[in-house]
């Protein structure tokens, strides 16, 4: 579970965001993961605490947003769900796509408060 790696990170970025800005008290950190990106949101959450145990944000709230993984299908350019259609364009059954989104990984809004 290479999560709680990814969340301490996540952590340092927001300290020296908040240092840098002068931002003294945080309440929420919002993440932004594709549902195609090898981070798994329920590992995230259950790390989180953990991961700001002892640091400025302690007593934060996390929020996460689930990106969708979209393609483009290269036969009949119908935009589909990867992962609803297991990486098969619903309208043609084709299976060469552009990937649109899916796994990113973004640290969306930090929220003073």
């Amino acid at each position: 579970m290479h999560e709680l790696g990814v969340v301490i990170e996540v952590v340092k970025t927001v300290e020296q965001f908040a240092a840098e800005n002068g931002v003294t008290k945080i309440d929420t950190v919002v993440l932004q993961i594709g549902e195609l990106s090898s981070i798994i949101p329920q590992y995230v959450r259950s790390v989180y605490p953990a991961a700001v145990d002892g640091t400025a944000l302690q007593d934060t709230k996390l929020e996460i947003e689930i990106l969708p993984g979209n393609a483009l299908c290269a036969d009949c350019r119908k935009v589909f769900n990867v992962r609803e259609h297991n990486a098969a364009c619903p309208r043609c059954g084709g299976k060469k796509m552009e990937l649109l989104g899916g796994k990113e990984f973004f640290i969306k809004e930090i929220i003073a408060s």
